[in-house]
């Protein structure tokens, strides 16, 4: 399963809560970026050097890989081969552009783009986390409506969720897994 949805939409919260609920596991990306107060390696992301990124990029080791905001982000390929494998759901929180690369490489993959209730409240939740500069939170913002646009045009994704109730939107993607 893959999520994705512009900054500050709730996807990682989305991800934990439908990991601790469905069960499924969640697929730890691999990133280049420094790492934000509050997160850990190899729960929230694998942070790795530039060249170790390349090193895996190299041996065909991404499922998926993109350059965000000026830093590299990659769903390694051994973990979700596995989970496939032995009938276990995965889920991977990414960007519009790893999501056609997945759409390519796992068609049968459920496809959930996540919206903001209101611009407001995604500014309101970027801010919250008190992580990004002013400026990045403006490039985010400013990014959001585009990528919202493109999703859509892209005709990649099975479906579009407001998120605006944690609990429901959960709830909502746990009946689409059911259904599947």
């Amino acid at each position: 399963m893959v999520i994705s949805g512009p900054s500050g939409v709730g996807k990682s919260t989305t991800c934990r809560r439908l990991c601790a609920d469905v069960p499924a596991e969640f697929s730890v990306s691999w990133t280049t970026r420094p790492r934000r107060p509050g997160e850990e390696d190899d729960r929230d992301y694998r942070f790795v050097d530039a060249a170790t990124f390349e090193r895996l990029l190299a041996e065909n080791g991404f499922i998926e890989h993109a350059e965000v905001y000026g830093h590299r982000y990659g769903t390694p390929r051994a973990p979700v081969d596995e989970a496939l494998r032995t009938g276990r759901t995965i889920v991977l929180e990414i960007d519009i552009n790893g999501a056609r690369q997945v759409r390519r490489v796992l068609p049968e993959a459920l496809m959930i783009f996540l919206l903001p209730p209101t611009p407001e409240e995604q500014a309101r939740r970027i801010l919250g986390r008190r992580t990004d500069s002013q400026a990045e939170i403006e490039k985010r913002l400013a990014r959001a409506d585009g990528e919202i646009r493109h999703a859509k045009e892209l005709g990649i994704y099975d479906c579009f969720l407001v998120n605006d109730d944690p609990d429901q939107t959960v709830e909502t993607i746990r009946g689409w897994i059911e259904a599947r």
